[in-house]
């Protein structure tokens, strides 16, 4: 189901937009994370980072071992991580194993791989999962309509230059 954000958190998903921007400039898979703590203060952002070979380095994997060693068990529940993409499996595993507490997206996981089937992108190695079936009790909004479109046109030139 869509969802509509709170300018508050619009702020935080633009950011997402960007740094997914940055990764793509930088011959990355266009993903940003922003991790904002209780006060919904960004306290942590990356882009993705994979381009080297390890494809371990996805921002909402940096943002929950961030967490894990910078904010205390009661900080990281009261989180929300706002993301560019749904969690892969790993990163909702992560994202679990760490007790961070909200994710809000803004596009699926199930987006994602129509778009990239459109685009004649091979799936990539790991099923895409929903978060909650990885991470049963975590609350997850998304997507976020107002944004698909900005992420649609990072993906489309992503693919452009395989």
């Amino acid at each position: 189901m869509a969802y509509e954000p709170t300018d508050a958190e619009l702020v935080h998903l633009k950011r997402c937009v960007e740094l997914a921007a940055e990764a793509l400039e930088a011959s990355d898979e266009p993903f940003g994370t922003v991790l904002a703590g209780p006060d919904g203060k960004a306290l942590f952002e990356d882009r993705n980072r994979t381009a080297g070979g390890d494809h371990t380095r996805h921002p909402e994997f940096e943002a929950a071992r961030w967490a894990a060693n910078n904010m205390s068990e009661a900080d990281r529940a009261a989180a929300t991580v706002f993301t560019s993409g749904e969690h892969c499996p790993m990163c909702s595993a992560a994202h679990g194993w760490v007790g961070l507490g909200r994710i809000v997206y803004i596009l699926s996981a199930a987006q994602l791989a129509a778009w990239r089937a459109d685009l004649g992108v091979p799936p990539g190695p790991v099923t895409a999962f929903p978060i909650q079936e990885v991470v049963p009790g975590v609350r997850v909004d998304g997507p976020v309509p107002s944004l698909e479109s900005a992420m649609r046109d990072l993906h489309t030139r992503a693919a452009a230059r395989r």
